[in-house]
């Protein structure tokens, strides 16, 4: 009986033992691999297989996870480093990296230590590319400069599985005289577009001065020929309404010029304009000296008279 109990005993351990033997097999040989990452499977110390994301099998005991390769982009700062321009300026630079795995294998066996061989590479690229161009360059080219590092580094680095995505340069810092120089250059430069700015200020408002004196002339000129036009008509209106005036003065005086009372109404008329005309004179100077015979107002009458009658004789009698 107790050699029996003993049996089961041993039995039942064996199969406890083989069902912990079995689970921890199981457990062994099957690998979720995270999202973004990719483990690399040595079978016998001998690379075998790449696993990526989700559910994986190893053989336990034969397979095992050699490397585990992260495949997000990842940035990796670029210690401060100096650098020699093309005018030889020594100027301190740093930047930032950004890479991505993107061949696990590569990136494990191509080289010991991928960032730093990239970091590496970064930094001597970085200076060779600087000591390409002038101080001035560097802060205006930082965009191109960043560009031809990038495009330099992966060339080299493509053995290595590594891909870089781009590269920033952080900080440019030039030497504390190259600084000054650059600050007084700075101002003069500033000091210059002022003044630039100044005189065509001036100049622009000499040029709108000009400008409003001489449309101001044009326009006074244009003013003073108009009230000249305007005086001129004026002046013939007021010629021509007095001519007119008077031709029909002279054409109402000769209507009654023909008639017995107009004769006389004339008469007197031309001895008041006599009188009077003695009277001018007369105030003009104190010595008159007159015919009497031409000037005295029954001769002045007479002779009009004359005139008129022969007027009437040639309307009554034309040719």
């Amino acid at each position: 009986m107790n050699d029996f109990n003993a049996l089961i005993d041993l039995l039942f351990n064996f199969w406890v033992g083989l069902a912990i033997l079995v689970l921890v097999l199981v457990k062994s040989s099957i690998k979720f691999v995270p999202q973004n990452y990719a483990y690399v499977i040595e079978r016998f110390g001998k690379y075998h297989k790449t696993m990526t994301a989700g559910l994986n099998f190893l053989v336990p005991f034969i397979d095992k996870v050699a490397f585990v390769r992260s495949l997000k982009e990842q940035a990796v700062d670029v210690p401060s480093q100096s650098a020699i321009t093309r005018d030889n300026i020594q100027l301190v630079v740093d930047g930032v990296l950004y890479l991505k795995v993107i061949d696990p294998y590569k990136a494990s066996y191509g080289v010991d230590d991928y960032v730093y061989a990239v970091t590496q590479l970064a930094q001597t690229t970085m200076r060779s590319e600087i000591g390409k161009i002038e101080l001035d360059k560097t802060f205006e080219e930082r965009e191109a400069l960043n560009i031809n590092i990038v495009s330099q580094i992966n060339d080299a680095a493509e053995p290595w599985g590594v891909q870089v995505l781009r590269y920033e340069i952080k900080d440019i810092e030039p030497p504390r005289t190259v600084l000054d120089a650059m600050e007084r250059q700075m101002k003069a430069e500033r000091e210059k577009r002022a003044t630039i700015l100044e005189s065509e200020g001036e100049r622009q408002s000499a040029i709108n001065v000009a400008e409003g004196e001489k449309r101001a002339k044009v326009l006074a000129a244009e003013a003073d020929k108009a009230e000249q036009i305007l005086r001129a008509e004026g002046e013939a209106q007021a010629i021509l309404a007095v001519a007119d005036a008077k031709a029909k003065a002279l054409e109402v005086i000769g209507s009654v010029a023909v008639e017995e009372k107009g004769q006389k109404a004339i008469q007197l008329d031309l001895a008041e304009q006599a009188i009077a005309a003695r009277e001018a004179i007369a105030r003009e100077s104190s010595v008159v000296l007159l015919s009497d015979s031409q000037a005295s107002p029954s001769s002045v009458v007479a002779e009009a008279m004359t005139i008129i009658n022969t007027l009437n004789r040639q309307q009554k009698n034309p040719q």
